[in-house]
């Protein structure tokens, strides 16, 4: 059973992975839905992934966006819209696992969040992402 769980945490992180890029991609290119889905599915890393996770994550982030933008704002000191791409694209996905897959623990969320704004972000963003985060977290679970 143990093996089963890791597998699927580890397809889950592949998912968050492909979504960060895909909204990093729809940032700067506008795609539609559709297109995006379809371009992401046809790359081999998607057959390793949690394509479910993939699919209802990126439709809520963008059919949500305003929402999620404003959620973020209240929890920064930032401009949403003077933020770079990666870190925008982590915080819309990790703002909506928070808000919208209350069956993911918050310390999941962060915790993905910050390794992803490591790996993909400029030097430090994790900083700034962990902090927006937490707080965000903290009023979800008071029930903003």
């Amino acid at each position: 059973m143990l093996a089963q769980d890791e597998s699927s945490a580890c397809a889950r992180r592949g998912a968050r992975e492909l979504l960060v890029k895909a909204l990093y991609q729809w940032q700067l290119a506008g795609q539609s839905e559709r297109e995006i889905k379809s371009q992401f599915s046809s790359l081999p890393e998607f057959d390793r992934i949690d394509k479910l996770y993939f699919s209802d994550l990126l439709s809520i982030v963008l059919n949500n966006v305003k929402c999620l933008d404003q959620k973020i704002e209240e929890h920064s000191s930032r401009d949403v819209r003077l933020l770079d791409a990666v870190s925008r694209s982590v915080l819309l996905l990790s703002a909506a696992e928070l808000t919208q897959r209350v069956d993911i623990p918050r310390k999941v969320v962060i915790n993905e969040a910050v390794e992803l704004a490591k790996r993909y972000g400029p030097k430090d963003c994790f900083k700034f992402i962990n902090g927006v985060l937490d707080k965000l977290s903290v009023n979800v679970l008071d029930g903003e």
